[in-house]
């Protein structure tokens, strides 16, 4: 039962996120063999205020 786990800064749309979790099973379907219903994907979003890129809050870009 392969998993995905995808970290990401907030404010991606819920049609960005199906986009993305489309892609990433067929990709599992394809390489590693597996039955679509057997992939999950989980995407973890943090707040802008509470994810920084070197040394610069995402909020402040």
């Amino acid at each position: 039962m392969p998993e995905i786990m995808v970290f990401a800064a907030e404010g991606r749309t819920v049609d960005q996120k199906r986009g993305l979790v489309k892609d990433l099973t067929d990709a599992m379907v394809k390489n590693f063999g597996v039955p679509p219903e057997s992939v999950t994907v989980q995407i973890v979003e943090s707040s802008k205020e509470s994810k920084a890129k070197g040394g610069v809050l995402f909020s402040d870009r």
